[in-house]
C-alpha cells in the first residue's frame, strides 16, 4: 500500500512571525519519488516533518489520500522516516535497531522474519549482530534504512540521507535508494541541497527558496525551462552565467543585447521570443548561459541561430574528461545572493491608500510574496568605472565554458566564443524568466 500526500496553503511560522514555509502547495502521487531540493533554511525539512506529524501546521491542511490529516498522530500516518544523523540506539544491535519499530507496532509478533528478509534485500545479513559504534557510515545508514523498510510503511520520508557520508559511498547509496524505492513502489519525498542527488533520483523535483515554492516539475523541465533565475542558477553544474545586459530595439536595426563591451546580435528574422523582448527597450535585463550554451570556435564555423564573441582565459580548471574554462567577457555578473545566504530580503510592506486596499494592491501583494523578495542583486552602476571594471574581489565576466581535454588553453589567451542564442535565457529585475516566454501568453481577446 502507497500514499497520496497532499499539501494546500501550508504556512509555519517560528518566533517573531517569520514565516518558515509560506502557503505552500504541492500535490504528490501515489508512488512518487519527489525530491525537495533548496539551500539550507529554506524550510524544506520542516515541509517534511509536518507531512510526518512532528511538526504542527499553523495554516493550510495536509491531506492523506484526500482526507484531512492536519492532527493525525505521526504513528497513525504510517510513514517511515530516515534521518540524517542515522539515529540509531547505540546500545542495540543492528537486528534490534530494525526490530524495534516493528515489537512496538505489534507486541506478540515474532519480528525476525522481516528483519532478516530486509537484511537480505539491502545485502547487509552481516551487520545484524554489530552495534552502530562498529560500523562505518555507509553501513549505519543501510541500518536505517532496513528499519524504515521492515515497517512497510506507506511512504518513505528521506531528510538528507546521505550528507554525512564521503563522495563515493554517497554515488553508491544514491544508486541503492533509487532502485530500492522503485521495487517496493512506496510514495517517497526526499530532502536535499545537492542538486546532482535530486536530478538524478527525483521523478519530480520541487524547488524551495525562502520557504516558498518556487518551481515543480521532472528534473529535465526544471533544468531546461527555469521559472525564475534564482532555479536556473541553483540547477545545473557548472551554475549558469548570470550577466548583466540591456536590449536594444531600434526600429531601423537589428535587435541587440549589450553585454558591456559586446553584445548579442539577435538572429534575423526573429523567433517569438525574441519579438517579445522588444518591450524590454532600454532596460537592463539578467541573461543566463549554461556552460554549454557557449563553445569555441572561429565565426567561420558559426550555425545557424549561433553569434560570435570573444573571451580572454582566466582560469583553466581540468576535469579529466572535460575543461572548464572561466573567460573575461568584459561583462558584469548578476548577482543571487540566496544561493549564499538563504533567508531572502524582507520586502517593505506597501503602503495602502485607504483602509483595506485595492483589489490590484492585494494581487501585488501576493505577487510579492509569491517571489519571496529579490532574487537578483543589480549592483549600482556607479560602482563601476566607465570600464565596466566590477568591483574589487569579483571575477571579471565569468563566462564559464564547458569543453573537451584537446584545447590547450592558457591564461591571458584571446578566444573566439560562439554562443547558441536557442539556449539563451533572459530574466528580468526581478529575476523572472521573460524569454524563452512563458507557455501561455495571454490572450488580449478574452
Amino acid at each position: 500500500m502507497t500514499r497520496a500526500i497532499s499539501l494546500h496553503d501550508v504556512s509555519k511560522s517560528y518566533t517573531r512571525g517569520v514565516r518558515v514555509v509560506d502557503r505552500l502547495s504541492l500535490d504528490i502521487e501515489p508512488g512518487e519519488f519527489l525530491v525537495l531540493l533548496g539551500p539550507s533554511g529554506c524550510g524544506k525539512s520542516t515541509v517534511l516533518r509536518m507531512i510526518a506529524g512532528l511538526e504542527e501546521i499553523d495554516e493550510g491542511e495536509l491531506l492523506l489520500d484526500g482526507e484531512w490529516a492536519n492532527d493525525l498522530l505521526p504513528a497513525d500516518r504510517r510513514m517511515a522516516m530516515v534521518f540524517q544523523n542515522f539515529a540509531l540506539y547505540p546500545s542495540m544491535t543492528g537486528r534490534d535497531n530494525i526490530g524495534f519499530p516493528l515489537r512496538i507496532e505489534a507486541p506478540g509478533a515474532d519480528p525476525r522474519p522481516r528483519v532478516d528478509a530486509t537484511a537480505r534485500m539491502l545485502g547487509i545479513e552481516d551487520l545484524l549482530d554489530r552495534f552502530p559504534a562498529q560500523l562505518s557510515g555507509g553501513e549505519r545508514q543501510r541500518v536505517a534504512m532496513g528499519r524504515a523498510i521492515a515497517r512497510h510503511p506507506t511512504a518513505f520520508l528521506m531528510d538528507e540521507p546521505l550528507s554525512n557520508l564521503d563522495a563515493k559511498l554517497r554515488n553508491h547509496l544514491r544508486a541503492e535508494i533509487s532502485g530500492l524505492t522503485r521495487k517496493l513502489g512506496v510514495t517517497t519525498v526526499y530532502v536535499t541541497h545537492d542538486q546532482a542527488e535530486a536530478m538524478s533520483l527525483g521523478d519530480r523535483v520541487a524547488v524551495l527558496r525562502g520557504g516558498v515554492l518556487q518551481q515543480v516539475g521532472t528534473p529535465r523541465s526544471v533544468y531546461a525551462l527555469p521559472r525564475n533565475v534564482f532555479v536556473a542558477a541553483f540547477i545545473g553544474t557548472p551554475r549558469i552565467n548570470l550577466l548583466r545586459g540591456v536590449v536594444r530595439a531600434p526600429l531601423d536595426g537589428a535587435m541587440t543585447i549589450s553585454l558591456g563591451k559586446q553584445y548579442l546580435r539577435l538572429p534575423e528574422p526573429l523567433c517569438l521570443d525574441h519579438q517579445l523582448l522588444r518591450v524590454q527597450q532600454g532596460r537592463e535585463v539578467i541573461v543566463g548561459l549554461r556552460s554549454e550554451a557557449v563553445r569555441i570556435a572561429e565565426p567561420a564555423a558559426a550555425r545557424p541561430g549561433e553569434v560570435h564573441i570573444t573571451g580572454l582565459v582566466e582560469h583553466v580548471e581540468f576535469q579529466g574528461h572535460e575543461v572548464l574554462v572561466h573567460f573575461n567577457t568584459g561583462s558584469r555578473p548578476a548577482v543571487v545572493p540566496d544561493l549564499e545566504a538563504p533567508r531572502p530580503a524582507v520586502r517593505p510592506a506597501r503602503r495602502r491608500r485607504r483602509e483595506g486596499g485595492t483589489v490590484l494592491d492585494r494581487l501585488r501583494e501576493r505577487a510579492g510574496a509569491l517571489r519571496a523578495g529579490p532574487v537578483v542583486t543589480l549592483d549600482d552602476p556607479a560602482d563601476a568605472g566607465p570600464d565596466q571594471t566590477p568591483p574589487e574581489g569579483r571575477l571579471p565576466g565569468d563566462l564559464i565554458v564547458r569543453t573537451t581535454p584537446d584545447f590547450e588553453l592558457r591564461h591571458g589567451m584571446h578566444v573566439p566564443l560562439l554562443v547558441d542564442l536557442a539556449h539563451l535565457f533572459v530574466f528580468d529585475q526581478h529575476g523572472d524568466r521573460i524569454c524563452p516566454a512563458p507557455a501561455r501568453l495571454p490572450d488580449l481577446e478574452e
